[in-house]
């Protein structure tokens, strides 16, 4: 009833909320893909997505949509690895930094062992930096992590801006020096928020200071004070602070390294998985200041 071809598509849009960018991660032209979601809105008589001038979004019916799609084109894939990759295989030494795991990598990685069945994943999160040195000493094979714009190692996956975010609920008094929420050292977005905050000379003590970034999120939540984040992979319930109460931070860039015994097989395929997955990774809503 439902071509896969079709739902790829519709899937593909669902994650961009773009038809021109959907076309470009599937390679083809963006009137192809306006007509697999039009057949598959004819096909279920249902709309699947709201078109008007400030973008895409999914209708109710789009969102279920999405769950069924995810799940036939899940279970084609997993039949395509039983049958068409038994000689893909390995282990792999994946290193990934904690807010890109707590957001859509999950989805990529979930699809990559579906259809390589016989490859062996270990996962490793933690901070940016920590993952870089590990690389670099053989104990990983592959990273995907944070940089700083200007930086080049690594293949760029996006770049985004990194924003203050707080509770809902908090309000950051000017007057007052600024409650920060961290990760621990070398964490990168910790020390590009300490950087611009001594530049502009504002006065600052780390309300908390965490090992992960699910610690900074409940910090957060908790309303204790304010936390330097990737904006696509803000976590839920929380509001971007004011642009005119803090200094700003720039932009940061999501890339992914692989070590020198990881450019063939296996390793090379996820590599090339994880760079054109960035899509799926981030926020499907963008998070607006309050």
């Amino acid at each position: 009833m439902f071509d896969p071809v079709w739902l790829a598509s519709f899937v593909k849009v669902a994650e961009t909320l773009s038809f021109t960018r959907a076309a470009d991660r599937l390679g083809v032209g963006q009137s192809t893909v306006s007509e697999h979601v039009r057949k598959l809105e004819a096909t279920c008589g249902r709309r699947l997505f709201r078109r008007d001038t400030h973008g895409v979004a999914l209708t109710a019916d789009g969102e279920a949509m999405l769950g069924f799609a995810t799940s036939i084109l899940e279970t084609s894939t997993r039949a395509m690895g039983h049958f068409a990759n038994r000689a893909v295989q390995g282990v792999i030494r994946l290193g990934v930094s904690e807010d890109v795991v707590l957001t859509g990598l999950t989805d990529v990685l979930r699809r990559f062992v579906l259809l390589h069945p016989h490859v062996r994943l270990e996962l490793t999160v933690g901070v940016s930096e920590t993952l870089r040195a590990a690389l670099s000493v053989g104990d990983l094979d592959l990273i995907f992590l944070k940089r700083r714009v200007g930086e080049s190692h690594g293949d760029l996956v996006w770049r985004e801006p990194l924003i203050w975010i707080t509770a809902r609920d908090f309000d950051l008094d000017p007057a007052q020096p600024v409650p920060l929420i961290a990760l621990a050292p070398p964490a990168l977005t910790r020390s590009m928020a300490l950087a611009v905050l001594e530049r502009q000379g504002r006065h600052w003590y780390f309300a908390c200071t965490s090992a992960s970034q699910s610690g900074v999120h409940a910090a957060v939540a908790a309303g204790l004070g304010i936390a330097p984040h990737a904006q696509s992979l803000a976590p839920a319930g929380v509001r971007q602070v004011a642009d005119d109460l803090l200094p700003t931070l720039g932009e940061i860039e999501f890339v992914v390294m692989a070590g020198r015994a990881a450019n063939r097989g296996a390793a090379r395929i996820l590599y090339e998985t994880l760079w054109a997955g960035g899509d799926a990774m981030r926020s499907r809503s963008a998070l607006q200041p309050a």
